[in-house]
């Protein structure tokens, strides 16, 4: 028996079916709504108004998918395309697809603009915008909105549109001023402007002329320190000392060798005040000095690990003893790349005279008044920051004993740096520095 006025389509369900009806009822989807409505219907005498109140749906939704099953069977039962608004076409150009990728992975855009770049990759290899706002977290509207946008001004119509708003208070002969004022004057009671001297000045707030400073990166209360290389050779030093590190020979070791001096055994006045809840550790500001040493380090730039010596004096004599552990350290059949620096314990006769006698040596000097370039010098950043400068020492030996099990310990899992820049992007930015501060303001 069925509803009056609709004709009863009738069929029967095979075996296999039956089995995946099952399969699909099982479950809140609506796939699994359709399978059971089927599953009901291919009972005898079936009344669409009973199985619609059983199941919770309507009868004429029983009658659609009892419908399309007897027209189509099981894949009847699956959604179809729905017909909607027409979708532009999108496609992109290879320049628009690497821009788009750079805008999406770049740290420095714009979260907003990251997201519609996603988009638009998307939308050009999905034609669903509801799959791509699936994908992406975002709504369809949202997709729409950014797919037609770029389908008619291109790259140019993903950024965000000039906003009307209040207009600004402060006009740009004002800004100009204060730019002005903060880098070609100074006060005449200080070295440096400050907020409220600059406020002073100018009859701004001191707000306005912290937000004028923040938009163009100006830091008046901050100063920082340089050092220019005098060394006639600088430019061949940097070539040779940088091509080791990209380019290191063959059987061979690079060793970074620099000498860490005068490294103080110091021991707080009172007892360290240990860390507390809402607390840092607190210490004395005076100490007591019980004595110095000096630590010899060779950093191997391939993995990372050193050699170390600790001795009390820091000679020619000692630099020679730390030449003699290397040697011991490096297999016999590898050559030794030395860089360091033009310290005159590195170039007495008795240095020249070992080398001589040890032809696998080779030096290569730093730059006068570069360390920067030795990558032992941040080795020894490392050494200072995690043990030196809160350590407290009460004798020299206990300092040596921490200094040892700390190298110790870095052997154990030794840490390579990674240098980046060629020798030709230093000399670059080195020149281009030079011209900046060479003008007639220097």
């Amino acid at each position: 028996m069925s509803l009056p006025g609709r004709s009863s389509v009738e069929f029967v369900l095979t075996a296999d079916e039956r089995e995946q009806l099952v399969r699909w009822s099982q479950g809140a989807s609506r796939l699994a709504v359709r399978a059971r409505i089927v599953l009901r219907c291919a009972e005898p005498d079936v009344v669409y108004a009973r199985v619609a109140d059983d199941l919770g749906v309507s009868a004429m939704t029983v009658g659609k998918w009892r419908k399309r099953f007897s027209e189509s069977r099981l894949e009847g039962l699956a959604d179809t395309d729905r017909p909607g608004r027409p979708k532009a076409g999108l496609s992109l150009s290879d320049l628009e697809r690497e821009q788009l990728t750079r805008w999406a992975r770049r740290a420095k855009s714009s979260q907003a603009l990251a997201l519609r770049s996603r988009i638009v990759l998307a939308c050009a290899e999905d034609t669903s915008n509801k799959r791509v706002a699936d994908r992406l977290g975002t709504s369809v509207s949202t997709v729409a909105r950014w797919r037609r946008r770029f389908v008619e001004l291109r790259l140019e119509g993903l950024a965000d549109e000039l906003r009307p708003g209040r207009p600004p208070s402060i006009l740009l002969d004002r800004v100009e001023e204060v730019v002005v004022a903060t880098l070609e004057t100074s006060p005449r009671d200080a070295t440096h402007w400050s907020r409220a001297s600059m406020a002073e000045r100018t009859g701004l707030s001191k707000s306005t002329i912290g937000r004028i400073w923040r938009q163009f990166d100006l830091k008046p209360h901050v100063q920082d320190t340089f050092k220019l290389s005098a060394d006639p050779q600088f430019v061949e030093k940097v070539v040779d000392v940088v091509g080791l590190y990209h380019h290191p020979p063959e059987k061979a070791v690079v060793l970074c060798v620099d000498e860490k001096s005068q490294v103080q055994a110091l021991d707080r006045t009172q007892p360290v005040l240990p860390m507390m809840p809402g607390m840092p550790e607190r210490r004395t500001h005076d100490y007591q000095r019980h004595g110095v040493t000096s630590l010899f380090a060779a950093f191997d730039i391939e993995d990372g690990s050193v050699i170390s010596s600790l001795h009390r004096r820091h000679r020619a004599v000692e630099f020679k003893k730390f030449l003699v552990k290397i040697d011991k350290a490096v297999p016999a059949e590898l050559d030794v790349h030395l860089i360091c620096d033009n310290y005159a314990t590195h170039k007495t006769p008795a240095i020249r005279a070992w080398l001589g006698r040890h032809p696998r040596f080779h030096v290569h000097f730093t730059p006068t008044g570069s360390s920067w370039i030795n990558q032992v010098e941040r080795w020894f950043g490392h050494l200072t920051d995690k043990l030196i400068r809160r350590g407290t020492h009460r004798s020299v030996q206990a300092l040596e004993a921490d200094i040892r099990a700390w190298i110790q310990t870095w052997n154990e899992d030794p840490k390579p740096f990674t240098w980046t820049k060629s020798a030709d992007e230093i000399l670059n930015s080195l020149s281009k520095y030079i011209a900046r501060i060479s003008g007639a303001g220097h």
